[in-house]
């Protein structure tokens, strides 16, 4: 994964609350067993009608939301089944953050994993980025470093994150990167425990 620091990006607002994995990437695009692709299937059912023309209401459909990295969602996003395809679909897409009340615990345990940035803000931060990005062009900046999303607008927000899951995002480290940090260490120990078993 590529560290992340800073991210200036466009926001996409998803003004639904309990937007379940299901919705996220449904049952039948679970097949695929790499990361990739996912993103083209990502809230299949609500961005196509049932005959697969493109759903102009739907939110992510709209102009404004094209190329979006930062998605600003309701409260308990990402809930129902672990299923870890669910980051993949969004990365995939391009959000790289996203920004709610809160968040189930795997689903976010899982963007954490995969190198996207869930941030938890009070709902009434939210609600103030939904009403600026609902139907409107709007970017923000997300500071990792500085733990703070900030606008051009006098918006401004800190938000927490874990010592671990903010050392892992800034290198861009997966828990096997993490772990190859320490291969000196490993190497010195594997040849302690050879020479002692000869």
């Amino acid at each position: 994964m590529s560290g992340f620091t800073e991210l200036k990006g466009k926001v996409a607002a998803m003004d639904r609350t309990n937007v379940d994995t299901d919705q996220i990437i449904p049952k039948q695009f679970l097949k695929k067993v790499e990361k990739t692709g996912f993103g083209q299937y990502l809230f299949y059912d609500w961005r196509y009608h049932t005959n697969g023309e493109l759903n102009e209401q739907f939110e992510l459909n709209h102009p404004d939301n094209e190329g979006a990295s930062i998605l600003a969602a309701n409260e308990n996003f990402g809930c129902g089944s672990s299923r870890e395809h669910a980051p993949w679909a969004l990365l995939d897409y391009g959000f790289k953050v996203l920004i709610a009340p809160s968040f189930a615990d795997i689903f976010k345990q899982n963007c954490l994993k995969n190198g996207i940035l869930p941030i938890e803000l009070p709902i009434e931060d939210v609600s103030y980025l939904l009403e600026k990005a609902s139907g409107h062009e709007y970017e923000m900046t997300v500071s990792l470093e500085q733990k703070r999303v900030y606008d051009n607008q006098g918006f401004e927000a800190n938000f927490d994150i874990s010592p671990y899951w903010y050392n892992m995002l800034l290198n861009g480290w997966d828990e096997i990167e993490l772990t190859l940090q320490l291969e000196e260490s490993i190497r010195d120990y594997e040849q302690k425990y050879i020479e002692k078993v000869i």
